[in-house]
């Protein structure tokens, strides 16, 4: 079974993802992502982009977060 592994900036709205990694080497940055709720397993599905495509509107732990796609690029997912 091959799984469908991608960075969360390239989910589709509707789309549901689980995070498998955080690349991020700027310590600051990763410590932003998991207070965030950010962690590796949790699953979160995108709910909407602005028109522009950026920020990115996710929906994870019972809440709504919106993140810009440059925080995005740094989570790897696999989708499910």
């Amino acid at each position: 079974m091959e799984k469908n592994i991608c960075t969360a900036d390239s989910l589709e709205i509707g789309q549901k993802a689980r995070v498998i990694e955080l690349d991020v080497s700027n310590k600051e940055i990763r410590r932003h992502l998991l207070d965030m709720g950010i962690t590796r397993g949790v699953s979160f599905y995108v709910k909407k982009k602005a028109p522009m495509g950026d920020p990115i509107d996710i929906c994870l732990r019972d809440y709504e977060l919106c993140i810009s796609k440059r925080e995005l690029v740094n989570i790897k997912v696999e989708v499910i």
